[in-house]
């Protein structure tokens, strides 16, 4: 999610509670920084000792890079456990402590190098591998500084970190006044550190703390300067500035909006010094700070100032088009839910409130035009929850079908049937049967996979694999798994860096020989 001309995302950054709040991190820009060592995440142990969450990650990262790195089958073993031991208490950490999707949401962990150099990167690939985007190293210090001694730390865990470059940022601190004229101490550091720290990262992060308002000026005048745009061309991937937004709303949001008009120089200008643009974060920002800002970079040639928005499931498929204000913004960042404006009504909407069927909202992004909105949810309701039949599934359009354009298709069209199947089947239901008999079940999966092995035409395939997707679904089905949560698998995995040798496992081919009567 990096800036361009059209596309300015807005992290949000999270250093205290991990709780999701209106003075909290607002996950649903697609981007949330979370500071471990900063969150309050004690917890009670079965003891009711009190413990650190972050704190016994690190610890079991530790043990893992402790283990003897020789060839002994015990030695592979064990750290395998406490890497797989590590990943698990990170997404707990990650989906049930501080409550982020991160299939939908792009996580950025920030590590100091002595956590990771202490680890030898194991932490790294931990918290990567457990569903995060990238990892922030952070250099300096929140009590500013110079980064005086910290450079070869620095360096020593990016060496240690062994994951590619685009998952690391880099991010120099200092709190040193913002000067208009000539070149900031905090970038200085940056710009020294560039052509080095590039062969590791792929983010250089100035981390600046100006009033917004005077920032907006001093970034563009910087951005545009000789200086900097001859030290970045082809160094960095991405510079990221980062503002405080603090106070109530009454005395910040002129600031917001104040950023919010310099977004279009600002992109226009490092488009043409940084091969992938500038990004611009809030820190600690509250829904209206955030709408206000997300809002004022969006266009629109309606006359009633709304903005166009289609609502997407996870999986990317549209549900229907309505239309978005900046209060509808507000309020849907606060509830998280699907919250839109209605013409009709003239006045907010928040679906489901009379239907029954409500979202769950997930991210919202804008085109790369940036004149549209996308809102990614998860239409719930149905099932007798309140809206329609018993045996209705969760329904987005006022028809009662799943999108404004009637009933899924394919996959969507078998789950929703399936769905329907499990309440209520029709006398002599193969599905039904599938669904009471599990061992029959059982075999079918093993035997139609088998079959898929074997097909060697396009068309054979296809058959095949249509087959495999019916049992499959029928499984799903009966233990509660929609096609939403293995989509949401799938998103998480691809952020693995661990990579196993997939080699077949012996013992279950022979339990799928014995199936199958080999």
């Amino acid at each position: 999610m990096g800036g361009s001309k059209t596309y300015v995302p807005y992290p949000s950054f999270f250093k205290s509670s991990p709780i999701p709040s209106s003075t909290g991190y607002q996950s649903a820009v697609g981007r949330c920084r979370i500071y471990p060592e900063t969150c309050n995440n004690n917890n009670n142990d079965d003891d009711g000792n009190n413990t650190n969450e972050f704190q016994s990650i690190v610890d079991k990262a530790v043990a893992q890079s402790q283990v003897p790195g020789d060839d002994s089958s015990d030695n592979k073993k064990l750290k395998k456990k406490y890497m797989k031991q590590g990943i698990a208490m990170a997404q707990s950490y990650l989906t049930q402590s501080l409550a982020l999707d991160t299939s939908i949401v792009d996580v950025e962990i920030v590590l100091t190098p002595e956590t990771v150099v202490g680890s030898d990167g194991c932490i790294v690939s931990l918290f990567l591998d457990a569903g995060c985007d990238q990892i922030v190293l952070m250099g300096g210090g929140d009590d500013g500084g110079d980064n005086g001694g910290t450079d070869e730390l620095m360096l020593q865990a990016l060496d240690a970190s062994r994951v590619p470059k685009e998952r690391l940022i880099v991010q120099i601190r200092d709190n040193s006044d913002f000067k208009a004229e000539g070149m900031p101490p905090y970038l200085s550091k940056v710009l020294e550190y560039a052509s080095t720290i590039s062969l590791f990262c792929g983010d250089a992060h100035p981390d600046s703390l100006p009033s917004l308002e005077t920032a907006c000026t001093n970034w563009t005048n910087l951005l545009s300067s000789d200086q900097f745009s001859n030290t970045t061309n082809n160094q960095c991937q991405r510079v990221v500035f980062e503002a405080s937004v603090q106070g109530d709303d009454n005395t910040t949001a002129p600031a917001s909006s104040a950023l919010a008009k310099h977004i279009a120089t600002l992109s226009t200008t490092a488009s043409h010094t940084i091969p992938h643009g500038i990004l611009l974060s809030l820190r600690d920002t509250t829904p209206t700070h955030l709408s206000r800002t997300y809002t004022s970079v969006i266009r629109t040639d309606r006359t009633d100032k709304l903005y166009t928005t289609v609502v997407c499931s996870r999986s990317g498929e549209a549900l229907g088009l309505v239309y978005s204000s900046r209060d509808s913004v507000t309020a849907a960042l606060e509830c998280g839910r699907g919250v839109y404006y209605s013409r009709s009504r003239n006045g907010l909407w928040r679906k489901g409130d009379t239907s029954g069927m409500y979202q769950i909202l997930h991210r919202i992004d804008v085109d790369c035009d940036g004149d549209a909105l996308r809102f990614t949810v998860t239409q719930l309701g149905g099932g007798g929850g309140g809206g329609g039949d018993s045996d209705q599934g969760p329904a987005f359009c006022h028809l009662n079908t799943y999108t404004c354009w009637g009933e899924g298709c394919g996959i969507r069209h078998l789950e929703d049937t399936l769905q329907k199947r499990l309440l209520n089947a029709p006398a002599g239901s193969y599905t039904k049967r599938l669904f009471d008999d599990g061992e029959l079940l059982r075999d079918k999966l093993v035997e139609e996979a088998q079959e898929l092995s074997e097909a060697d035409t396009k068309q054979h395939v296809a058959e095949e694999l249509a087959d495999v997707l019916y049992f499959a679904m029928v499984k799903a089905a009966k233990a509660g798994v929609s096609i939403d949560d293995a989509v949401a698998e799938l998103d998480r995995r691809r952020r693995k860096v661990t990579r196993r040798k997939g080699d077949s496992k012996v013992f279950r081919i022979e339990a799928g020989d014995k199936i199958l009567g080999k």
